[in-house]
């Protein structure tokens, strides 16, 4: 994970938003600072895994961990008199996961911001991180925006690159992360004073992203998948769905399929080489162990 500095600044009240890992990072590299929210909101627990079991967001972990006071509406209409009664001067928004409305967005002295895990206006959406390692970038960034009522599509305070090499989601979300808390952190104290000004976006440069289906792990290794230009595309899939949905492959036996997830890869000279896989119901291995018990598995491998 990327190092952060520390900052001395007498920081407004502030309202976090937020919901899942990469709200978590940014609200650790806060507190390394010393600047906690007053209150953070985020959504109801969920039903999860096979017998969806009701599981809270880690935020929620996070904010019981270290004692933050914490809301989980399941609108946000019914909340903005409990955001007013307050001297909140300032929202700050990492991850979410639903739209704020503008009763909310347009309360604070000094606005409600979002730090997005891209180089706005590029990758606006649910999933810039995985749609940047899918197209082969080898820059992507974080931006500080002000929110509004259309998605990512916010004046700029400040933005900041950051190199891709081929890591996996995990790493990447965790690093940009990361650097948006500390581009939050060395940008507030100017914007508060007024040195600084935000930017609109250039609207006609905007890409944007789409949500990710579990469907979109599936590949078919029969057919060609992983050699050549096929190979890279598979690899950074795998890169990119590295934390959900996986990257796997269906095999047959005695008239049933089985779902065999590939836990790691590597590429060598554009190969797409499978070094272990978890066998639906079963242990992980290694792919040679499981290729060995596959007669009717023909995936070239080394």
């Amino acid at each position: 994970m990327l190092t952060t500095v520390k900052v001395m600044f007498n920081f407004p009240n502030l309202v976090f938003f937020g919901t899942d890992e990469f709200a978590v990072t940014v609200l650790e590299t806060l507190a390394e600072a010393k600047v906690s929210p007053t209150l953070i909101i985020t959504v109801p627990d969920k039903p999860q895994g096979k017998y969806l079991q009701l599981t809270p967001p880690p935020v929620k972990i996070w904010a019981e961990k270290n004692n933050i006071p914490y809301c989980q509406p399941s609108s946000l209409q019914t909340i903005p008199y409990k955001l007013q009664a307050n001297s909140y001067k300032l929202f700050l928004v990492a991850s979410y996961g639903k739209l704020i409305p503008p009763t909310i967005f347009n309360w604070p002295k000094f606005g409600t911001l979002n730090i997005h895990p891209s180089l706005l206006p590029k990758y606006r959406g649910p999933t810039p991180i995985q749609s940047a390692i899918l197209d082969g970038v080898t820059e992507t960034g974080v931006t500080l925006m002000l929110l509004d009522a259309e998605l990512d599509h916010g004046s700029v305070l400040q933005a900041t690159s950051y190199k891709l090499q081929a890591q996996n989601f995990v790493e990447v979300r965790d690093d940009l992360a990361c650097l948006g808390a500390q581009l939050f952190l060395d940008t507030i104290p100017l914007w508060v004073t007024g040195e600084i000004k935000a930017i609109p976006q250039d609207q006609a440069q905007a890409t944007f992203t789409k949500k990710i289906k579990k469907k979109d792990g599936e590949v078919n290794l029969f057919q060609g998948d992983t050699l050549g230009d096929k190979g890279v595309a598979l690899y950074r899939k795998f890169l990119a769905y590295q934390d959900w949905p996986g990257v796997y492959f269906f095999i047959e036996r005695n008239g049933k399929k089985t779902r065999v997830i590939i836990t790691a890869a590597r590429i060598v000279d554009n190969h797409f080489v499978i070094e272990r896989v978890k066998p639906e119901g079963k242990k992980e291995m290694s792919y040679a162990d499981f290729h060995r018990g596959t007669v009717r598995h023909s995936v070239s491998h080394k």
